[in-house]
Order: C-alpha cells, then sequence, then structure tokens
C-alpha cells in the first residue's frame, strides 16, 4: 500500500435504520480519522497538526480496547494474540473519531491489521455503548471485505443478544463505506452504514475537526433522543446482561 500520514481524515455521515418491529431511522454527519498506530506511537495527535489541534484532534488508548496504562497499538497486538494472530512487525490502521473539546464517543472503531509480510491478518470491530461498556469483535474478512460474527454485546436498550452480524468492511482509501446489518430468523432488524469521503490537505483536515468540535456530543444525544422517541412507542426494552472486558485486560 501507498505511504500514509499519521491520520487521514474524512467527512462522513452515519446512518441508523431500524425495520421491525417499529420502521424508524435517523443519520448524522461528522468527521472520522484513519489512524496510523505505528506512527502515533505515544503521541496523542498526529504529527502533521500543529500542537493547538489537540484541542480538536486527539486520540487516547484510554478511550479504546484493552488496558489504558498500555499503549494503543500495543494493546491491539494483545487482544490480536488471544486469537492466535501475530501482529508484531504489520501494521494496524483504525478508522474512529477523535477526542474533541474533552470528550469522544465511538459507537463503532474498525481496525485493520495486516502482519509482517503485508496481508491481511484480522479486521477488529470495536463497538461502544451509552453504558460506557466495550466489547471487540475480531473477523477475518472474504476478498470483498464481508464477513459475519455472532452478536454478543448489548448495544441498543431495545435488542437484545439474539443474532448475528453480517459486517462490510472494506479498507479506506479515498471513499470508505462500512456497513453492519443484524440478522434474526427471517428478519433484519436494524442496520447501519458508515460512509465518508476523504480531505485533503492540512488546511482543509484543520478547518473540518474546528468545524465540527461537538461531533461526539451530538452523536451520543442523538442517540439518547431516538432512544426515547422508540420508547414513546411502546418498543418493549430488553434487560441488559452482565458484560465484562475480553480483550485481555
Amino acid at each position: 500500500m501507498s505511504p500514509h500520514p499519521t491520520a487521514t481524515a474524512y467527512l462522513t455521515r452515519v446512518r441508523h435504520q431500524r425495520t421491525s418491529p417499529i420502521k424508524h431511522g435517523f443519520s448524522y454527519p461528522g468527521i472520522s480519522y484513519l489512524v496510523d498506530l505505528d506512527k502515533l506511537g505515544s503521541s496523542e495527535r498526529p504529527a502533521e497538526l500543529p500542537w493547538w489541534a489537540s484541542a480538536f484532534t486527539r486520540f487516547k488508548a484510554s478511550d479504546h480496547l484493552g488496558d489504558p496504562s498500555c499503549s494503543w497499538r500495543d494493546n491491539v497486538t494483545t487482544y490480536a494474540a488471544t486469537h492466535g494472530i501475530d501482529l508484531d512487525g504489520g501494521t494496524v490502521r483504525v478508522l474512529t473519531g477523535a477526542r474533541s473539546l474533552g470528550y469522544v464517543f465511538n459507537p463503532v472503531s474498525v481496525y485493520w491489521c495486516r502482519d509482517r509480510g503485508g496481508a491481511l491478518a484480522c479486521v477488529i470491530a470495536e463497538v461502544h455503548n451509552t453504558y460506557g461498556e466495550r466489547h471487540a469483535y475480531l473477523v477475518r474478512p472474504d476478498e470483498s471485505g464481508r464477513a459475519e460474527v455472532g452478536k454478543e454485546f448489548y448495544v441498543s436498550p431495545f435488542n437484545d443478544t439474539d443474532g448475528e452480524y453480517t459486517m462490510s468492511l472494506p479498507e479506506p482509501d479515498d471513499e470508505f463505506a462500512v456497513a453492519i446489518t443484524l440478522r434474526r430468523t427471517g428478519e433484519r432488524p436494524f442496520a447501519t452504514t458508515w460512509t465518508g469521503r476523504r480531505i485533503r490537505g492540512r488546511g482543509e483536515t484543520l478547518k473540518a475537526a474546528v468545524a465540527t468540535p461537538l461531533a461526539s456530543y451530538l452523536v451520543t444525544t442523538l442517540i439518547h433522543l431516538h432512544g426515547v422517541r422508540l420508547w414513546s412507542r411502546r418498543l418493549p426494552i430488553q434487560p441488559r446482561p452482565q458484560h465484562a472486558p475480553q480483550e485481555a485486560v
């Protein structure tokens, strides 16, 4: 693959669509970054952005999987090792949101992990819910970027952990399109898409970052507001099971 900076910025749109037992959907804009964890190192901001940009574009290991006292890259390596995958000498790039004005909420972050020979070793979909919990799904997509995995994590109060996900996770280039669909017998009750267009140049990246400082606040607010709407329409609430971290913490 061609050389790339510490972080490549994308203007994005996320869409949520519920199809059963109630039809409901919403979407929101934002900014996401494809971050090279090996180039980020111990720094919390991309090297190509000025120091003051860390107020709007900052990445912390504690916002993601693994031990918050370890580096982000080491945590990914450790988690992959629990599945028998060796990422030493390879590369890890993650599509995620940045901490801005002290806050970040990433419903999904996607990691593309390559071994020392450059082959795609696995993809990790790290999911967060609004209860402060997270879960990592490690998958091995086919050549088209598609994979399936059983649902193990409580994300929405209106969906239990029954069913499986179909994921479309092609690695980003100038554009990207990630899609995750929940499947159950005879139905597809929920689907989400996450699409983006690459922002060119340092100036445009800074402009987009400063223009969308409240993106994570917007996401959290919309999720709660639409949850209230679904509850008002008498969609049953499912009990939330206890969830323990499972990324070798």
